[in-house]
C-alpha cells in the first residue's frame, strides 16, 4: 500500500521532481518494522531489545545496514548515537535532524521508538527514488540507550553527567561497558555535545503510547510540549510493634499513614485545574510480617506536567498533606528528589505550525496534545527548535508486547514528516 503525498510547488520549486512522484510505501515500512522485531523478539510477540544487549547490537546493525543502502554517510558518535547524513545542496546549512531510538524496555513492544527511525529512512528512501536533493543537509540519528536514561541524547544536548557512567543497565552492562559495547567511546562522551547552531531543526516521529488519537479517530497529533518529571523517594517512619498487643489508639503504623497519602495524592492532583499527573507506583513497608505493625514505608511520587511551575505547586500541596497526617498518625514524612528530572520541553511553535499544515494539506484529521511519556526529543530542544509528530496507538498500549499502530498511521506520520522536513527546507522556519 503506498500513501501518496501532495506537496506544495513552492517546496520542490528547485526540483526537477513533481510533488506526485513523492509516495510513502508503507509495505516497506510494514516489512522493515517486522525485519526488527526479530532482534530480541519475546514469546509473547514481542522485545526484549534493551539498550547494550546482544539484540540492540544485532537491531542496530540491521538498522545501520539500511541507513548505508539508502546512501547516507553513516558514523557512531562517541555516545553510541547512529548517524546517517545525506549531503544538501548547500553545505553551509546546518543539517535537518530526525529519528528516535530502537532499544525497547524488557517486555516492550514492536513499536515504540521503531517507528520513528523506520519513517525516518523511508523519508530518505522517497528523496533518493525522486532523485531529489534538499538544500539543506538530512541526518537520521537513532539514539542510544532511550528507554535506561536517554543516554544519546543527553550526551548530545551536553547533558549526561559522569556520575551516570557506573549505573547498571538492564543488560546488565554499566553505562560506561555498554556505550562501549555499542561502538561509542566512554571517554570521550563530551564530544557527542552539539552546539546551538549545529542543528537546524530536530523531529521526532512516534507512537502516542496513548489512547486519545485513536478514541477520537484522529491521524496525526501535533505535540506541544513533553512533560516535565519529577520524581521522589518518600519515606514514612513510624513505629513496629507488636500487632496483637498494641491498641488501636497507640500505634504509629508507617502503612496506614502511606495510605492517606497516596489518598491525598490523588485528591491534590484531581482538585486542580489542567493536565497534570502524580503517580505512586512503588510501595514497600518494613518488617513485612503479618503481625507486627509496620514501622516504616518507602515508596514512590512522580509528578508530570509541562509546566515546572506547576509540578512545583502540585508538590508543595502534597506536602502540606504530608504534615497534617504527620500530626494525625504520628509518623514522620519525608521527601527525598532523585536525580532523575526530566525538565518540561516545549516544542517550537514554528515547527507545530509547520506540521499542523503539513497534516492539513495532505488530509489527514490531527490536534495538539501534550506528550506525557519522555522523548529523546525532550533532551534535543535544549540546543535545536524541536518538533513531534504522534500517530495512533491502538488501546493506547504501550511498552507492551501488545503495543500495535498500524501500518496505514505509520505511512500517515511517515508523509507528515517527509513534508514537514521539506517545508522546513523551503525556509518555513523563518
Amino acid at each position: 500500500m503506498n500513501v501518496k503525498i501532495f506537496l506544495m510547488c513552492i517546496v520542490l520549486a528547485a526540483s526537477s521532481s513533481s510533488a506526485t512522484d513523492l509516495q510513502i510505501n508503507a509495505k516497506r515500512m510494514e516489512e522493515r518494522i517486522a525485519a526488527l522485531s526479530q532482534f530480541g523478539k519475546n514469546p509473547e510477540g514481542g522485545v526484549s531489545r534493551v539498550a547494550f544487549s546482544d539484540a540492540d547490537i544485532a537491531g542496530r546493525n540491521y538498522i545501520q545496514t539500511l541507513l548505508k543502502e539508502a546512501g547516507l554517510q553513516v558514523r557512531i558518535d562517541t555516545a553510541g548515537n547512529i548517524i546517517g547524513k545525506r549531503e544538501g545542496k548547500n553545505s553551509s546549512l546546518a543539517p535537518i535532524v530526525f529519528g528516535s531510538h530502537i532499544d525497547s524496555v524488557p517486555g516492550g513492544g514492536n513499536y515504540d521508538g521503531d517507528v520513528g527511525v523506520i519513517a525516518a529512512i523511508e523519508c530518505i528512501e522517497v528523496l533518493k527514488a525522486a532523485d531529489q536533493t534538499t538544500q539543506h543537509p538530512l541526518e537520521v540519528i537513532v539514539f542510544s540507550d532511550e528507554e535506561g536514561g536517554l543516554v544519546g541524547s543527553k550526551s548530545m544536548a551536553g547533558e549526561f553527567h559522569e556520575s551516570a557512567m557506573e549505573i547498571k543497565s538492564h543488560s546488565g552492562k554499566t553505562i560506561r561497558e555498554g556505550v562501549r559495547a555499542i561502538g561509542g567511546d566512554p571517554d570521550r562522551i563530551n564530544e557527542a555535545q552539539r552546539s546551538k547552531d549545529n542543528i537546524t531543526a530536530f523531529l521526532e516521529l512516534h507512537i502516542e503510547q496513548g489512547g486519545i488519537l485513536e478514541s477520537e479517530k484522529i491521524n496525526i497529533g501535533v505535540v506541544e510540549g513533553i512533560v516535565g518529571i519529577n520524581w521522589w523517594d518518600v519515606t514514612v517512619q513510624g513505629f513496629a510493634n507488636h500487632a496483637g498487643t498494641t491498641p488501636m489508639n497507640q500505634r504509629k503504623d508507617a502503612l496506614l499513614a502511606a495510605a492517606k497519602l497516596i489518598t491525598a495524592v490523588n485528591e491534590v492532583v484531581t482538585s486542580i485545574a489542567g493536565r497534570q499527573v502524580a503517580t505512586v507506583g512503588r510501595i514497600k513497608a518494613e518488617p513485612g510480617a503479618p503481625n507486627v505493625i509496620p514501622g516504616k514505608v518507602v515508596m514512590s511520587l512522580e509528578i508530570r506536567d509541562l509546566s515546572a511551575e506547576k509540578i512545583q505547586m502540585v508538590y508543595e500541596k502534597i506536602q502540606e498533606k504530608a504534615k497534617q497526617i504527620e500530626q494525625q498518625s504520628g509518623t514522620t514524612i519525608t521527601f527525598n528528589a532523585l536525580d532523575t528530572t526530566a525538565v518540561p520541553a516545549l516544542s517550537d511553535e514554528r515547527i507545530r505550525k509547520i506540521i499542523s499544515e503539513a497534516a492539513k494539506e495532505l488530509g489527514f484529521t490531527y490536534k495538539l496534545m501534550p506528550s506525557g511519556a519522555g522523548h529523546d526529543a525532550q533532551d534535543i530542544a535544549r540546543i535545536a527548535p524541536m518538533g513531534m509528530i504522534f500517530v495512533p496507538s491502538v488501546g493506547g498500549i504501550s511498552h507492551s508486547p501488545k503495543e500495535f499502530t498500524r501500518t496505514e498511521d505509520m505511512a500517515n506520520g511517515a508523509a507528515v514528516l517527509l513534508h514537514t522536513i521539506l517545508k522546513i527546507d523551503s525556509g518555513s522556519l523563518k
